[in-house]
């Protein structure tokens, strides 16, 4: 058997484990699969074989690929029962945009090292929100407007890219912090991920990545194949996970995510810095 198609094989079966997952809990807690997707292509690439100095690139670019499927369906979910805040989208929409073209062109120029490091810390800051925020947390009773919501927006589309994730994960607590009833936030956080995930994936697909480094199908700093089988698997199980959440109280498995999340991104932190 030729060695690429042997390849191809391994990373199948790898990637249809990672979907799967990713799909489950994103429809068991809420949380997008980008948190989950870019450590796990991370560690399946280097596991193929695929290191190199811009591997978190196609890992962020691969997963910032499926949040446009995912968020599209989701925000589309989301509307048909009126959850949508469009008039928080609109607002903050042009931001978030710019944030993420400004997190392409930095992630573009930086070392696979350097992002790891970057999602190992923003990785701890989320994991340590979902492990001990709590619901009655403020910031304001209203979402705020004009130089707040354009610095806020800009900040959140731009960590998002660096992280390869949607909106779900920076868009919900800042929501929520600013009054905005949960379902309404998960919602509009779907259509944030849209805005995250469209101008950024556009940007990667013009990244030249060295052939040496690139694992088959890879277009820019997409890899086709990854694309094609998480997308297939996250909307198989994300429906499994949403009636898991409607059985059973989530607020103990978002502990342990928490949990799961700081030990991934401290791991990431470990091999950031050598050690």
């Amino acid at each position: 058997m030729p060695a690429e198609t042997t390849l191809l094989i391994q990373m199948l079966f790898l990637l249809l484990g990672i979907g799967a997952f990713a799909g489950v809990l994103a429809g068991l807690l809420g949380v997008g699969g980008g948190i989950v997707l870019v450590p796990a292509f991370f560690y399946t690439f280097r596991a193929l074989g695929y290191g190199g100095p811009q591997l978190m690139q196609i890992c962020l670019a691969t997963s910032l690929a499926t949040i446009i499927v995912t968020s599209v369906r989701s925000v589309l979910s989301h509307n048909r029962k009126g959850a949508v805040d469009w008039e928080i989208l609109r607002g903050w929409a042009p931001g978030i945009a710019v944030g993420a073209i400004l997190g392409v062109l930095v992630a573009a120029n930086l070392r696979s090292v350097t992002l790891q490091f970057v999602f190992g810390v923003l990785g701890l800051v989320i994991g340590a929100y979902l492990g001990l925020g709590r619901a009655d947390w403020r910031l304001g009773q209203a979402m705020p407007g004009g130089i707040v919501r354009r610095v806020l927006s800009t900040v959140m589309g731009f960590m998002s890219v660096l992280m390869g994730i949607g909106g779900g994960s920076f868009g919900v607590p800042v929501m929520s912090l600013y009054n905005t009833p949960i379902h309404r936030a998960v919602a509009t956080a779907a259509g944030f991920g849209v805005l995250i995930a469209v101008p950024s994936v556009i940007g990667f697909l013009f990244l030249e990545i060295d052939p040496a480094y690139r694992p088959p199908f890879t277009v820019g700093a997409v890899n086709l194949v990854a694309f094609g089988i998480v997308i297939a698997m996250t909307l198989l199980t994300a429906p499994l996970g949403v009636k898991i959440a409607h059985a059973m109280d989530p607020k103990p498995l978002k502990r342990v995510f928490a949990v799961f999340l700081t030990l991934v991104a401290l791991n990431m932190l470990r091999k950031a810095l050598g050690w």
